[in-house]
């Protein structure tokens, strides 16, 4: 049955949240995070989207079973409905404006146009694919790319007919979870239930394994470099690692937070840092690493509203600044230094 989209607009201003900077760090490291609090409590705002045409940003509440958008300027909030039991988990935005979202719960893809219209809905051709979880566009927005976690499986949506591709990830409790692109069009993709990570052929959609250092690393998000570098965290050991796909040799770098940091959201920026969030504190903190010099540039915890479990981010290059949703019922923006400004 077709639903259409309920409008709610709600004016909240949120005041910047000035964030404190760890003992001894230098005011020319620190991010500056600005929060703004959702006004429907409990409903896990997460995964914000920049619009850059507008400037709007769009995210989901996968709890409150919603998608909706934040204008930073005003601070206003706009609520769109969705099907019951889709439970977003991620959305991203295409250059026509339209917003595309994960049901988590129900085995879809929505796609809303910048009004709130749904537009479509591309449900997965198997049903054991249940659980569509991060989306990423390709350089061409021509397809998306995609994970389902508890299925086991990789995806790609064809925009401009809802043909969906699936693969299946080999083995057990795989675990696809976060995915980004590389320069040549090549996804990357965390497996969260083992120590390896998984790239395919954008024509073939053959798989390649690449197994991390530790058999009991967990590697739960990945970011690429400008230089096609991969990235991942840790998040059951506290480290940050490094693939090189030339060479297949593995880096590791102990996060700050030592061991029970649970390093989590993560990206780089388009200086080829990388930066991560680290779960394990209250509030949780946005770290910087350079590859360059092999040292973290800068440590900030994420305001003083709670900054609860920050899981994905999203580099706005116009801003310098990540986006970020917290469970702590915000989202949030740090505007990380720049590198002239870093020791």
């Amino acid at each position: 049955m077709r639903r259409v989209s309920t409008l709610f607009v709600l004016s909240v201003i949120a005041a910047p949240v000035a964030a404190q900077l760890p003992q001894g760090a230098a005011a020319s490291t620190a991010a500056k995070i600005t929060e703004w609090t959702v006004p429907w409590e409990k409903s896990r705002p997460r995964d914000p989207y920049l619009d850059p045409t507008t400037g709007q940003v769009w995210f989901v509440g996968q709890v409150g079973n919603y998608v909706a958008r934040l204008d930073p300027a005003s601070g206003q909030f706009v609520r769109f409905e969705i099907d019951a039991g889709t439970n977003p988990h991620n959305l991203i935005v295409d250059k026509t404006g339209h917003v595309w979202y994960a049901g988590n719960r129900n085995g879809m893809i929505g796609k809303m146009d910048p009004s709130g219209k749904i537009v479509a809905r591309y449900p997965m051709p198997d049903p054991a694919v249940r659980d569509p979880h991060t989306l990423v566009f390709d350089a061409a927005q021509e397809h998306i790319w995609f994970t389902a976690q508890g299925a086991g499986y990789v995806g790609r949506l064809t925009m401009k007919t809802g043909k969906i591709d699936l693969v299946k990830v080999p083995g057990a409790n795989t675990r696809p979870y976060g995915i980004v692109l590389d320069s040549k069009g090549t996804p990357w993709v965390n497996l969260f239930g083992t120590n390896t990570i998984v790239s395919i052929d954008p024509t073939t959609l053959a798989l390649k394994h690449w197994t991390l250092a530790d058999e009991k690393t967990r590697n739960r998000r990945i970011a690429v470099t400008p230089d096609d570098q991969i990235w991942y965290v840790d998040y059951t050991r506290g480290y940050l690692g490094h693939l090189d796909p030339r060479t297949g040799k593995v880096e590791e770098f102990a996060a700050p937070g030592g061991q029970t940091s649970f390093p989590y959201a993560m990206g780089s920026d388009h200086h080829g840092r990388v930066w991560f969030v680290e779960t394990g504190s209250k509030p949780n903190k946005l770290v910087g690493f350079d590859p360059r010099t092999k040292q973290y540039v800068s440590n900030t915890p994420v305001g003083e509203t709670g900054g609860l479990t920050v899981r994905h981010m999203v580099w706005d290059p116009k801003a310098n600044a990540f986006w970020f949703g917290t469970d702590a019922n915000t989202i949030g923006r740090g505007v990380v230094p720049p590198p002239s400004l870093v020791p």
